[in-house]
């Protein structure tokens, strides 16, 4: 799971992890944290509780002296999917869920961390610290959820609410779709070395890659209003079969959040309002389908082979550039909350980690060797690699601190209210 972390550490990270979520809450109301838009997604007031369940039940529950729960009824109604803890209120109910109120999960939440930095205050061995790691990635995992979850429930909202006022004015001249070549070959990926990593990020292993090219920016969303101009919602050569019915059946005609404004301008729907789309942005809300879709689109504008890198090519061209390419990327902690235009032409690879979850070719799978973690924990990431398909490099509301070359996120074909984006490549 992690090696050499300095334990004596952890109760300053608890700290800062935590408040951070409650800090992301603040600018909501009750109400809004009560609302649940659709079954994937899921209240504010649900995960500030569930995150909250994971140090009681994972960490307090096996190494507290004395432990009692906070509420025996929380086991369940805070329990998400791991079912060798027992049983879990349904996903799509979370928002009837009308007591316990607010302030009594925010109660909740102070009770659990008093209990925990008291049991931080003592020297503590890597099992706990390894659990409380765990917890604490969990958290920055549920961050990221709870501002697209805020933004799916806003979106349904006519009034258009702002969550953060005063959007970033984004200025970047014209970028030209360029192409940054790799020889590929027998290479290493996967996680290595110090540091936290999940159980699906291992073990490191020898991968074959065939020379490829990789774009050096995210297609934008100028270059996805051409897409639409040209019917590309309306045209079944560039779908896959699954993804042309599942169009149809959505009645869809552009991403997640577009909408027709006065003259046929298109407008976004963002956590800063309704405002205008960028032409130099990125475009995100996608689905796999409509990444794959615009891949087979955009090859015969360019003609060229193009489609979507499969997850070893990227993390092959993107680990060498991580530890820079994180520090100036743009994260939550950039607090645009929007992906930012590329810097420019003749820069090499851009936009690898934040800006937007990237889809990959891959299906989510296990790497060759791969154990998962024991105990109820191993529930986390191994049993859901079934029709899901992997995205890289983190989003504009990813923690700066949870992101990594190796992080694997996963989602269905169809799932699109993440902040998820592409990039294109194309074979030598």
């Amino acid at each position: 799971m992690l090696s050499n972390i300095p334990s004596a550490h952890l109760a300053g990270r608890y700290a800062e992890v935590r408040a951070q979520t409650l800090e992301l809450a603040a600018p909501l109301s009750e109400a809004d944290c009560q609302v649940q838009s659709m079954p994937d997604a899921s209240p504010t007031k649900w995960h500030l509780a569930h995150v909250t369940w994971f140090f009681e039940t994972f960490v307090l529950e096996r190494f507290e002296p004395g432990f009692t729960p906070y509420h025996p009824a929380f086991r369940v109604l805070y329990n998400s999917y791991y079912h060798g803890v027992g049983e879990q209120h349904p996903r799509a109910q979370r928002g009837l869920v009308t007591r316990p109120t607010l302030a009594e999960v925010r109660a909740y939440r102070a009770a659990v961390d008093e209990r925990m930095q008291a049991l931080l205050r003592n020297p503590v061995d890597k099992a706990v610290a390894e659990l409380v790691e765990l917890g604490l990635q969990h958290e920055q995992q549920h961050q990221e959820l709870l501002l697209t979850d805020v933004l799916h429930l806003f979106s349904c909202n006519p009034l258009a609410p702002v969550y953060r006022p005063g959007r970033p004015q984004a200025v970047a001249p014209a970028s030209a779709l360029e192409w940054v070549p790799f020889e590929g070959g027998l290479v290493e990926i996967g996680h290595a070395g110090p540091g936290f990593a999940f159980d699906n990020e291992g073990p490191r292993h020898r991968h074959w890659l065939r020379p490829y090219a990789l774009a050096q920016r995210l297609v934008t969303q100028g270059e996805w209003a051409a897409f639409i101009a040209d019917g590309g919602y309306h045209d079944p050569r560039w779908w896959l079969a699954a993804g042309w019915e599942w169009v149809r059946a959505q009645h869809l005609e552009a991403p997640l959040y577009w909408q027709r404004g006065e003259g046929g301008a298109w407008l976004a729907f963002t956590l800063h309002g309704r405002v205008p789309i960028e032409a130099q942005a990125p475009v995100g809300h996608l689905s796999l389908y409509e990444a794959d879709a615009y891949a087979r689109w955009s090859a015969e504008q360019h003609r060229l082979p193009l489609r979507l890198p499969t997850e070893a090519e990227w993390e092959h061209a993107a680990a060498p550039l991580a530890r820079a390419a994180i520090e100036h990327g743009n994260f939550v902690e950039s607090q645009a909350l929007q992906p930012r235009p590329a810097a420019g032409s003749n820069a090499g690879l851009q936009q690898m980690f934040g800006d937007l979850w990237e889809w990959t070719g891959s299906s989510y799978l296990p790497y060759p060797g791969l154990r998962a973690w024991e105990g109820a924990v191993g529930e986390y990431n191994a049993k859901f690699m079934v029709n899901q398909t992997v995205l890289r490099g983190g989003s504009c509301a990813t923690p700066r601190s949870h992101i990594r070359a190796s992080y694997r996120n996963f989602f269905p074909a169809e799932a699109r209210w993440q902040f998820s984006g592409l990039r294109l490549a194309h074979d030598l």
